[in-house]
C-alpha cells in the first residue's frame, strides 16, 4: 500500500500541496484528476522523489518509507539524450533488467528503433518512454498523461496492458484531462482541489465525479458560458 499523511508543498509562499493524504491498495488502477493548477505533477515528483516535500508526517510504500527503487515514472514531458536511437535508449534498461525483451515488445509498438529517436514523433517518443516503464518491474508504476498524443490504437493498448499489469498486482497512479479515459479502466479515480484529495470515487460511483468537480468549482463558468453562447445566436 502507498501511504501519504500530512503532505504539505510550497513554492515561494504559495501553498500547493496542503496537509494531502492519500491511501491506494495493492493491484489498483487509481487515477487523479483536478483542474490546471490543482498540483497533481507536483503530487506526482513528490512521491517519486524528484521534489522534497515542505512537510510530510510520512509517505510510505508496504509501510517503509518510500524509495525510488520502487518506482517506474512516465513524466508528461518527456527527455531523451541527444543522437541516440531507440534501440540504444532501450539497450540501456536491458543492462539492468536482462530478460526484458524489447524486440518482442516493439511487436506491438512498431517502433523504428534504429533511427534517431530526435526524429520520432511525440507519440513514438511517448510509446518508447513506456517500453522503458515496463522493462524496470517495478512495483509502483506513475502514469502522468500516458495517453497524450497517442493514436487510437495504442491507446487501446495500453488501457490493456495496465489491466494485465494490474492483475500481477502492480499498483499504479495515472492522470488525465479526459475524464472519459479514466473512468473506463481506473478502480478508483482520486479528486485533486485545493492542495487536498477532496474526494475518492469508485467505480460504481464514477458517474458523480462531473458534478462533484463542477460543485467544487462553482456555476460561474456555466454561466459564461450560457452567456457567450446566447450572444453568438
Amino acid at each position: 500500500m502507498l501511504s501519504i499523511q500530512g503532505l504539505h508543498k510550497s513554492f515561494k509562499g504559495h501553498m500547493v500541496l496542503d496537509n494531502l493524504s492519500l491511501k491506494i491498495g495493492n493491484g489498483s488502477i487509481n487515477g487523479i484528476v483536478g483542474m490546471n493548477g490543482a498540483g497533481k505533477t507536483t503530487l506526482l515528483n513528490i512521491i517519486w522523489g524528484k521534489l522534497a516535500p515542505t512537510e510530510c508526517t510520512h509517505l510510505q510504500w508496504e509501510g517503509e518509507p518510500l524509495k525510488a527503487s520502487s518506482i517506474a515514472f512516465l513524466e508528461a514531458q518527456l527527455f531523451f539524450y541527444a543522437r541516440i536511437t531507440g534501440k540504444e535508449y532501450l539497450q540501456l534498461f536491458q543492462q539492468f533488467y536482462p530478460d526484458f525483451d524489447f524486440e518482442k515488445w516493439n511487436q506491438l509498438f512498431q517502433l523504428p528503433l534504429k533511427e534517431m529517436i530526435e526524429n520520432y514523433s511525440s507519440g513514438m517518443k511517448k510509446k518508447l518512454a513506456f517500453m522503458s516503464i515496463l522493462a524496470s518491474d517495478a512495483p509502483l508504476i506513475i502514469l502522468d498523461e500516458p495517453f497524450n498524443n497517442l493514436d487510437l490504437e495504442t491507446n487501446l493498448h495500453l488501457k490493456q496492458i495496465l489491466s494485465e499489469m494490474k492483475k500481477q498486482g502492480k499498483t499504479m497512479i495515472v492522470t488525465s484531462h479526459i475524464l472519459e479515459v479514466l473512468t473506463s479502466f481506473a478502480d478508483s479515480i482520486h479528486l485533486l482541489n485545493r492542495g487536498k484529495i477532496t474526494q475518492t470515487f469508485q467505480k460504481e460511483s464514477f458517474d458523480a465525479i462531473e458534478n462533484a468537480i463542477a460543485a467544487e468549482h462553482g456555476t460561474e463558468a456555466e454561466a459564461l458560458i450560457k452567456q457567450l453562447v446566447q450572444k453568438v445566436k
